[in-house]
């Protein structure tokens, strides 16, 4: 068995189930054997009646005091029981299960295990899994992995063909780390890593297989960054550019005054231009403090100076909202002579011929696109600067094709994601950093509260509310599609008991990141002009879109995510004039989700959100919450790993000050893997 084989060749893969592990990403061997948990199941001691918590997951034992009793309507069994625990009960129910009637017997000791739930004045656990003490004994502490699953495939179906590869051990799945690295860290293997992250037999053996892949991914990243570095560092600026006063007469014809945090920052980026050397900079920013119109100052003084200037967005609906908006700003001061240009997959025939000519010639002084910005066909003319938005959506090797595009230009990169300086002067270690830490004095802060499913029904007339007053609702589910080991929300179900509930009502759409790229447009774009009025997503609306007509978001499972991406979710609204509102409903009541949310109800400052977060995180929250898609890591989690960053920094200065070059036969491993990632052969998705 090798790595490049197809996911065809495992046994019990026919095409059903191959189509399936396709629609994950799914292909190779390798592809199923990097396809890792998105969270585990832990099988903890049994716990009293009295002692549980109402939606969560808890194992009970008792004896049953009453024989079971089975009810059927039509079809649909219903088994009951009740469970005795000292002077606690709980009422026990399970549909579809008849032959519980000869295992269940009155006065017998079981553990059950699921979710306790309150109806009216009693107790019940609904669908528990049923066990003897004996046979509970032996998963007592084990962690079984639940993995993200489309519709069809089981979670028990993926863990026998991940069992199946880990138990043939793939030839060409070799060590890379140098043994002295492997040694100063106290890393654990490579291949004893892996395996560890599906199968983990204890708790410990979890986190040193996720601290060696975290470091991984850092160290890669990192050095990544340091060749990139190398090749602008002390790079002489060809296109050297001259004070304009066109950018004085934009700002002062603003219908608001920049902050004075922007200002300074302008004053940085201006310098950075008119110097010799190229700019390489990153501007920090949290959401709304207003760092695209400094990128349009930015292109206006390249144009001015006769150069070109390229600002990549992560989704076309954004390119779009950013074309227009230079356009209106660009015709507010007398500056159509510009030509800019917006260039997107959608963008076809005709027009694209013509936008890929007036970019070839020079007439197009302004770029605006998405990733269609550095394919083959684009050739530019004079290409002084490069802006790229939402750093993190875009990997190394994707910024150094482009910069490779225009030959040599200046490089600015933007940022909304809150993180803290320590840890962006490494994650940025390219860059230099500028921060605006200071909001627009006429931004209405977002309010914000954190409550418990019971107050769905409150939280759906005020969304009832809002709709009726001309705005716009986003709800935020942490799932695509509902998965047989997790009752946490999904965007599917989600989104059609909506459809339901309001087909008279309200337009409701869904969106989610395995939907193609045309069809996430079209819905965004729906969603962008007011024609729909709910939108029920995952977390690719975290960047993407601008719409300043909807006011309430409301998170699903809001404790799944890290705060910092709550933060950054929750950017999406408070961008008009009406006052915003956020919605943090917490599936799991319990104090330490309440105290780490509550940080979010006291503060909308990205940065001191982002620095509590660092504070409170704890080994619990190494399963099911981070960052999700920060700075595409899979495994490693920037604010809960920043001593493994810090690690992996050290090493990756050591590696590069004594073989740049990765010539030396121990840093053989790590240059074919580093030689992949900025081929772009290997993704941050799979190291």
């Amino acid at each position: 068995m090798r790595l490049q084989d197809s996911i065809r060749s495992l046994k019990g893969v026919g095409d059903k189930t191959e189509k399936l592990l396709h629609k994950l990403g799914i292909t190779t061997i390798q592809d199923l054997i990097l396809y890792y948990p998105r969270e585990y199941d832990l099988y903890e001691p049994p716990i009293a009646i009295r002692d549980a918590k109402e939606n969560q997951k808890t194992a009970i034992q008792g004896f049953l005091n009453r024989s079971v009793q089975m009810n059927t309507k039509g079809k649909n069994t219903v088994v009951t029981t009740q469970l005795q625990d000292g002077r606690a009960m709980l009422s026990l129910i399970w549909f579809h299960m008849p032959f519980l009637r000869s295992v269940l017997k009155k006065g017998s000791v079981f553990i059950f295990r699921g979710k306790i739930i309150r109806q009216k004045d009693r107790l019940v656990m609904e669908q528990p899994e049923i066990y003897t003490p004996a046979q509970y004994e032996e998963k007592l502490h084990s962690m079984q992995p639940i993995y993200s699953l489309t519709k069809g495939l089981s979670n028990k179906a993926l863990v026998k063909l991940v069992k199946i590869v880990l138990e043939e051990a793939p030839e060409d799945f070799q060590e890379y780390l140098p043994n002295t690295l492997l040694q100063q860290y106290s890393l654990e293997p490579y291949w004893t890593s892996i395996c560890a992250m599906h199968f983990p037999i204890t708790f410990d053996e979890f986190k040193l297989a996720r601290r060696r892949l975290a470091f991984d991914e850092f160290l890669l990243f990192i050095l990544g960054l340091g060749k990139l570095k190398e090749e602008r560092s002390g790079q002489e600026n060809p296109y050297p550019l001259k004070e304009v006063w066109t950018t004085e007469n934009v700002m002062e014809n603003l219908p608001y005054r920049l902050t004075q945090a922007q200002m300074q920052v302008w004053t940085q980026v201006e310098q950075d231009l008119k110097g010799n050397q190229l700019m390489s900079r990153l501007i920090q920013g949290d959401v709304g403090s207003g760092k695209t119109i400094l990128a349009f100052l930015a292109m206006i003084m390249v144009a001015e100076n006769g150069y070109q200037s390229a600002l990549m967005v992560p989704t076309e609906v954004l390119a779009q909202q950013h074309y227009e908006s230079l356009i209106k700003l660009l015709g507010e001061n007398n500056l159509e002579l510009f030509q800019p240009v917006l260039l997107t997959g959608s963008t076809k025939g005709k027009a694209r011929k013509e936008i890929y000519s007036s970019i070839e010639s020079g007439t197009a002084k302004m770029i605006i696109g998405t990733h269609a910005l550095f394919q083959e066909k684009v050739h530019y003319d004079k290409l002084a600067l490069v802006i790229t938005d939402e750093q993190h959506r875009f990997g190394v090797n994707q910024r150094k094709e482009l910069a490779i595009k225009g030959g040599a230009p200046n490089v600015l990169v933007m940022s909304a994601t809150p993180i803290p300086r320590t840890l962006a002067i490494i994650l940025y270690g390219d860059l230099d950093i500028s921060v605006i830490d200071e909001l627009p004095a006429n931004r209405l802060p977002i309010k914000n509260c954190v409550v418990n499913t019971g107050y769905r029904p409150q939280a759906y007339r005020f969304i009832e509310k809002e709709i009726s007053k001309g705005h716009q609702i986003y709800i935020i589910c942490p799932m695509i599609e509902p998965n047989e080991e997790s009752d946490l929300e999904n965007v599917t179900e989600y989104g059609e008991m909506l459809r339901k509930e309001y087909h008279n009502s309200y337009i409701v759409d869904i969106l989610h990141g395995k939907m193609s790229p045309d069809e996430k447009n079209q819905i965004m774009e729906r969603f962008a002009s007011g024609e729909t009025q709910i939108l029920v997503s995952t977390t690719v609306i975290e960047v993407g879109i601008n719409v300043p007509n909807a006011t309430v978001m409301m998170i699903e499972n809001a404790e799944r995510f890290g705060l910092a991406q709550l933060h950054q979710l929750r950017g999406r609204v408070g961008r008009g004039d009406a006052q915003s509102y956020c919605i943090f409903m917490q599936g799991q009541d319990n104090e330490e989700t309440v105290k780490r949310l509550s940080i979010l109800n006291s503060s909308n400052d990205g940065f001191e959100i982002a620095a509590k977060d660092m504070e409170l995180r704890g080994p619990g929250d190494l399963l099911g919450v981070r960052q999700s898609g920060m700075m595409d890591f899979k495994i490693a989690d920037i604010y809960q790993d920043r001593h493994i960053l810090a690690q992996a920094q050290e090493a990756a200065g050591r590696i590069l000050s004594s073989d740049f070059d990765l010539v030396d036969p121990e840093n053989q491993g790590i240059k074919l893997r580093l030689d992949l990632l900025l081929r772009g052969s290997l993704s941050n998705q799979s190291i």
